[in-house]
């Protein structure tokens, strides 16, 4: 470990590891630092994601799938299930802890320097412009200096608080998340189920994305504004207990989900956040990881660029936001407006608009319809709702 990079970017999750690669690859220094024993480890993701996301970055390695998806299930209070398949796109359900791992390689490879066990503890600030960190690493208190810093660091992204970058998230927009991997249950592998209504998930939903040998992971996010009546562990517990009784329960994770629109302005002199950091993760899903791998490429470019003009300012680094909200930004701005008029639908709506999908004949249940149908009561979203999920 070097006293001095150009960049240091602080998580090595996908958003951390795309950003070094992309700012190796534009001639830059630059180290991941990890605060945990291993990249990929623990895992706090349902793990799914679209074959055409990945490959926007990489080539898909068998070894990182568990699962092949082809269509999906929406379960609505009442009972009514209605299954629909994935017009264009083919979905996976990741072994992250591989994928994880396997992408720092490829940063790796191209230069960048990985760290674990590098726990990042403050900022190095000098005249309002941040110049470094401060972390424990082996034992011993170390300092190194940069010209900009990159939080990768989640959701509860400190590097964006000691920067004085406003993070901060509503509570109805903060999700309780937990999951348990269920093994020994009887599912579907090649579809993901959901299941929505206050009996399963208020002001969210639960889900089951399989991973292939009778093993799933079974997990979901409820609303903040609803947690006070019922806990996040209760609800999954319920669903676990009456689906899979004789389920052996392989891990459980559990962490806050950011459900609100990207932060504007995730910059300051010398800093930059990507991916959960950001809140860059679609507000009605939930998912982060492919808009944080592009968050990331972008950041990865801009930041090489700046050190290349020898400017890190704000001003200079705004480039990154504008590019974000080109890419994905201003998408997941419509899909939050969306997630606001489909948060106030009460079972009664639910249970109606599954009815209503029900008599659209199956080939033609794509999630743009069922979005739309879902929006009956706002028709000046359903425009914004065929945009969001155009070619599914």
């Amino acid at each position: 470990m070097k006293s001095e990079y150009d960049v240091i970017v602080v998580g090595g999750g996908p958003a951390g590891s795309i950003t070094a690669k992309l700012a190796a690859e534009g001639g830059v220094s630059v180290c991941i630092l990890e605060k945990d024993r291993d990249i990929g480890y623990p895992v706090r993701c349902g793990e799914a994601v679209g074959d055409s996301g990945i490959r926007k970055f990489v080539e898909p390695k068998q070894n990182w799938i568990a699962a092949t998806i082809k269509g999906f299930s929406m379960t609505s209070p009442d009972g009514t299930r209605i299954k629909g398949e994935f017009a264009t796109d083919t979905g996976y359900i990741l072994h992250r802890r591989i994928f994880d791992y396997d992408l720092s390689i490829l940063a790796a490879q191209k230069g960048a320097e990985v760290y674990t066990r590098a726990y990042v503890d403050g900022l190095i600030i000098e005249d309002n412009m941040v110049k470094g960190v401060t972390l424990q690493y082996l034992g011993k208190r170390r300092e190194i200096q940069s010209k900009i810093v990159i939080g990768a660091d989640g959701v509860e992204s400190r590097i964006g608080r000691w920067a004085g970058i406003r993070t901060q998230i509503k509570m109805k927009d903060m999700e309780s998340g937990l999951q348990y991997t269920l093994s020994n249950i009887d599912i579907d592998q090649d579809r993901i189920d959901f299941f929505i209504g206050s009996n399963y998930a208020p002001g969210g939903y639960l889900w089951i994305f399989p991973k292939g040998e009778n093993t799933a992971n079974v997990g979901l996010g409820t609303s903040g504004a609803h947690s006070k009546n019922k806990s996040a562990q209760q609800l999954l517990n319920e669903f676990v207990n009456k689906e899979f009784p004789d389920a052996a329960k392989l891990t459980t994770v559990c962490g806050g989900i950011p459900c609100a629109p990207p932060i504007k302005k995730p910059i300051a002199n010398g800093v930059m956040l990507v991916g959960d950091a950001a809140h860059h993760v679609n507000p009605v899903t939930g998912g982060g990881i492919t808009s944080g791998m592009t968050a990331g490429s972008i950041a990865g470019q801009v930041a090489a660029d700046s050190i290349r003009k020898n400017d890190v300012s704000e001003i200079q680094l705004t480039a990154y936001p504008e590019w974000v909200h080109k890419e994905f930004g201003k998408n997941y701005e419509r899909v939050y407006k969306i997630k606001e008029a489909i948060s106030k639908l009460n079972d009664d709506d639910l249970n109606s608009i599954a009815k209503k999908v029900e008599q659209i004949p199956r080939e033609k249940r794509t999630l743009a319809k069922i979005f739309s149908t879902s929006l009956f009561k706002k028709p000046t979203l359903i425009l914004d709702a065929l945009k969001v999920f155009a070619g599914f």
